[in-house]
């Protein structure tokens, strides 16, 4: 018998696994969802779910590790190349705002489920939360010490951005009346208004950044969001 149709049984088995864990951590919470509820979303029993998973704890790992280790690739990738702190800010909230729109099931998971983990398996998340936040912290300091921010608490002021950009995910709907690249592109104008940017000095909307940003998210999360509307803010 051929290996290749069970390698994809598998492999589409796993996928609805962790799609159900999912929906339910993120509605229910991860201490809220049972192993017989678990089976029943991703449509298996309770024993080929263990299979299929392990614990319950390590489903939650990896679907925490997975989503942490995307956005540290994604924001690898955008600061790279930016010529300074300001096009690193806008980058930055354009990818986390795409992805908090995109996945916003996944993202709940990751930014309330952190403590339900166990000590080892909760240290490992954070440094990779850490990571993550790390390029905000370095760009933002950057900005400050080049002139091009003015804010009086760089912790506050970066707090408060992962915070405006991470609640795209509790109220964004593609079936709003406004476009997605908008979205992203006012939250972008909002952060550098944020860390003191003049108006008039603010860079103008620039198509070719939120395009770049959407290709970034498109490929890391294998996913398509459709046709690109012109951005407004």
């Amino acid at each position: 018998m051929p290996k290749a149709p069970s390698t994809r049984a598998g492999a589409n088995a796993r996928r609805q696994v962790w799609d159900a864990a999912i929906r339910l951590f993120a509605t229910k919470g991860f201490h809220g969802v049972g192993i017989r509820e678990l089976a029943e979303g991703a449509g298996m029993s309770s024993a080929t779910l263990y299979h299929y998973m392990g614990t319950k704890e390590e489903l939650l790992a990896s679907i925490m590790r997975a989503s942490l280790d995307r956005l540290n690739d994604a924001a690898e990738r955008v600061v790279a190349d930016a010529p300074d702190p300001q096009s690193q800010i806008i980058r930055l909230v354009h990818v986390h705002v795409l992805t908090h729109a995109l996945r916003p099931e996944e993202t709940a998971v990751v930014d309330n489920e952190l403590e339900a983990l166990g000590p080892e398996r909760r240290t490992a998340m954070v440094a990779l939360r850490d990571a993550y936040e790390d390029h905000w912290r370095r760009a933002i300091a950057n900005g400050c010490a080049s002139g091009l921010f003015t804010v009086p608490d760089r912790t506050f002021a970066r707090m408060a951005l992962l915070e405006m950009c991470s609640a795209v995910a509790k109220w964004y709907s593609p079936d709003g009346s406004i476009a997605l690249d908008g979205v992203a592109t006012a939250h972008a104008r909002l952060a550098l208004q944020l860390l003191g940017v003049p108006a008039h000095t603010m860079p103008r909307p620039a198509p070719a950044e939120i395009h770049t940003a959407r290709a970034l998210v498109e490929e890391i999360w294998q996913v398509s969001l459709g046709a690109s509307a012109p951005a407004s803010t």
